[in-house]
Formats: structure tokens, sequence, C-alpha cells
């Protein structure tokens, strides 16, 4: 939830996976806690026999329930254009699988140079290390972890589960409400990544 809002659409992909499987999802529940990989919310509600199989159908559902729901965030066409325009490059590191993500952004013209889906935390850091990231900015603890693991700059956003506090003390070299505050908070953490 950095770039977008996907919480309309994650919460009515799982309520056609209850109906596809019969089990009942609380999406008010997992929408409050996006972030980690779609197999950690899987396990509340699924035995682990039936992972594999449930992952799969969630991701069959999801185009077709998800992708049209989701909105950007305040400030994240802007960010990204901001970043066109001072000549650097953009890349998604998401915990999402990459061809949802590569959905989401086509679905909504959002043009990024790079997008690695199917990491989480520290795992992000390889992602971020192997394309030469300066910067990372996330909504997650774990996206601090990221950044921090990388070696580089990160910029907390509460548009996610975290607050301001949760996402300093996880690493966060500065936070900001939303993506609105990036050009700012851009020219201040690039000096920092020199």
């Amino acid at each position: 939830m950095t770039l977008l809002d996907t919480r309309p659409g994650i919460a009515a992909a799982f309520r056609a996976l209850s109906a596809a499987t019969g089990v009942y999802v609380d999406t008010d529940l997992v929408v409050s806690r996006l972030g980690p990989p779609l197999a950690t919310e899987l396990r509340n509600w699924f035995p682990a026999d039936r992972l594999d199989e449930v992952v799969s159908i969630y991701r069959s559902l999801y185009p077709e329930h998800a992708i049209t729901m989701s909105r950007p965030l305040p400030g994240a066409v802007e960010a990204l254009d901001e970043l066109r325009a001072a000549g650097l490059r953009s890349m998604v590191v998401t915990a999402k699988h990459g061809p949802l993500a590569r959905l989401h952004l086509e679905h909504l013209g959002m043009r990024v140079d790079e997008l690695v889906g199917d990491l989480f935390a520290a795992e992000k850091a390889t992602a971020l290390t192997m394309h030469g990231a300066e910067l990372y900015v996330g909504d997650h603890v774990a996206d601090m972890l990221a950044a921090r693991t990388a070696g580089i700059p990160g910029l907390g956003v509460t548009t996610g589960a975290h607050d301001a506090d949760e996402l300093r003390a996880a690493g966060a070299d500065l936070v900001v409400a939303d993506l609105s505050g990036f050009p700012q908070a851009l020219r201040r953490l690039m000096r920092l990544a020199l």
C-alpha cells in the first residue's frame, strides 16, 4: 500500500476465495494486516496441506476481482513522475506475486522501470542491491528492514498498517503521511545516500 490502495480489491478476491472454497475468511482482518506474502495470510484460514492449492485458486481469481478496484494512493503517480523528471529509475519490489502486481500497474498506466515480486522483508534487499537501488520507499516495518539490509535509506509512508513511530523504530530515515510529500523527501534522502 505504498503506491496503490489495493484493500478493496484484495477484500473482493478473498470473498471470491471464500465462495470458491467454502472457507470463511474475515476480509476486514485480512486487509488490516497487508504486507506479508499471501501464504502467510492464508495459513490463518486454511490447513498447511491446502496452501499451494489455495494460493493457486486465489491467484486465478485475483485478476477478475481485484485489479480494477484498486486506486493510486495520494501522490503515487506524481512520485513516479518526479523520479523520471529527475532522470532516476523506479523499481517496485513487493511481496505480491509479480504478474499480479504488473496487472495493477498496467491497468492504472503507472510505468516503472523494474518490477520484482514475491519477496518480503530482508529478501527484498537482494533485489534492491542487484538493481543498484539508492532509496527504498515502503509502508511496512519489513520494508524498512529491507532498506537497512540493503544499506540504503528507507522512506516510511504511513499509508499501510504501521504508524510513523513503528516505521522509525524499524529504521526509517524519514516518514511521510503519503507520497504527496515525496519530492521534498527524495531530495533530503538522496543527500543521505551520497
